[in-house]
């Protein structure tokens, strides 16, 4: 049958054509977009963990194959003896009662892995445990009760005002000062700092876990919660890191694990209502319960060039069922930055052409 003369044929000119082109077109540019600005390329001002990485080595230089920040440390293996009693708390395995494999690093902050033990007045201790069925809970841990700054921003503009001059190898006194005086939430951490007294040793110093998370038990109800490691051994009197030794506090941990385990107990205290769960700037006040989890052991070391703690990203967001993040804005940029480093250190000792300078220059 023919068309009657007033009929039109559907529309399928270049007009409706272009339009569909131009919908997906702008689509396709929205995640282009979305992505740009998500890794930075097209906010060159926001903060990317390349940027907050590069940062770090800008001030302390660049060492290939090491940890861009921590990078002086050492490997330590044992075991956690789980005595059950936060499993009220926690449906992680590494809570019931038993023994969970420990891969250790103690270390130093700052990207010199050459530096003196007696540096700088806080030390590290980093955790790995596995339980039987394989998963892992991830621990970075500070010789301080309370971190300086609760945001990655912050840690940025302190890791800039705090770079050394090139001429004096001195941080600039004027612009550390700019940077407390618009950082009020600092005060804690600097009047902590002003008394602290180093150990000479890694094995006499309490380890803070500083950000909070949650621990979920058998009901899936949460809990706030924030641990700490308790040494049971102790330090001599007057003991401090001064001596001449640069690697002091090294020699000190092989000598006291040949004589026998070294031992803390895993501390977990349980957040009050309104207790400030996202601030790492804010402690918890001292009567709040506090579970004794069980007892942390140590008792082989081996150097970390070659240890089983070398190729461990400690990233603290990986963790069991049974614990979660909290908001604390650190613990995600912690998370990046490490696997930023990370990706450094192993192209570098992988030799992989291009990947290290990449990463080096943010890109």
């Amino acid at each position: 049958m023919e068309r009657s003369s007033s009929s039109q044929p559907p529309t399928r000119g270049p007009a409706r054509g272009a339009w569909r082109w131009t919908v997906i077109g702008g689509a396709v540019a929205g995640v282009a977009v979305a992505f740009g600005y998500v890794g930075g390329w097209l906010a060159p001002a926001r903060l990317t963990p390349h940027r907050l990485v590069n940062a770090l080595q800008a001030n302390s230089g660049v060492y290939p194959g090491f940890r861009r920040n921590h990078a002086k440390g050492v490997c330590v293996t044992g075991y956690f003896e789980g005595n059950g009693a936060a499993s009220e708390y926690s449906i992680a395995q590494v809570f019931k009662a038993g023994r969970t494999p420990v891969v250790g690093r103690f270390a130093l902050p700052g990207g010199n892995p050459y530096a003196p033990d007696s540096s700088v007045p806080i030390r590290s201790l980093a955790l790995k445990l596995t339980a039987p069925d394989g998963e892992q809970w991830r621990t970075g841990m500070n010789a301080m009760p309370v971190f300086p700054v609760a945001t990655p921003q912050a840690f940025y503009e302190q890791t800039v005002a705090t770079r050394p001059d090139p001429k004096t190898g001195k941080p600039d006194a004027a612009k550390v000062k700019a940077f407390f005086d618009a950082h009020p939430e600092t005060a804690a951490f600097r009047d902590w700092i002003k008394g602290a007294k180093p150990s000479a040793s890694f094995v006499t110093e309490r380890y803070y876990g500083l950000n909070a998370f949650y621990f979920v038990d058998a009901a899936g109800k949460r809990r706030a919660v924030r641990w700490r490691v308790e040494p049971e051994q102790t330090a001599g009197a007057g003991e401090v890191a001064t001596a001449s030794d640069p690697d002091v506090l090294s020699q000190d941990l092989t000598r006291r694990i040949a004589q026998g385990a070294q031992k803390w107990k895993l501390l977990i205290t349980l957040a009050a209502p309104g207790d400030p769960v996202d601030d790492a700037t804010k402690v918890w006040p001292a009567q709040r319960t506090t579970i004794d989890a069980g007892t942390l052991v140590l008792d082989h070391v081996a150097p970390q060039d070659s240890g089983p703690c070398r190729d461990v990203n400690y990233d603290p967001t990986v963790l069991p069922q049974g614990i979660q993040v909290s908001g604390d804005p650190l613990l995600a940029a912690r998370s990046a930055a490490y696997a930023d480093s990370y990706l450094r250190r192993t192209s570098e000792e992988a030799g992989v052409a291009g990947v290290a300078r990449l990463s080096a220059e943010g890109r």
